[in-house]
């Protein structure tokens, strides 16, 4: 399966809790910090929720 590099790139300070919590799902929680995940339907979906807070790239 392919790789997945998530960047968070804006502040939650003012997000709904749910994208609060999808965020700290995905192992987000300062501004700037990457995690690399496997590319499955779940976390497509958690990526597609949270689109406007994170950038996404292939790794």
């Amino acid at each position: 399966m392919t790789k997945v590099k998530i960047t968070l790139v804006k502040s939650t300070n003012s997000a709904n809790k749910n994208h609060i919590a999808t965020i700290e799902a995905l192992g987000l929680r300062k501004i700037g910090q990457s995690v690399v995940k496997e590319s499955n339907d779940a976390v497509k979906g958690m990526v597609r929720r949270v689109a406007h807070l994170v950038k996404c790239e292939e790794a």
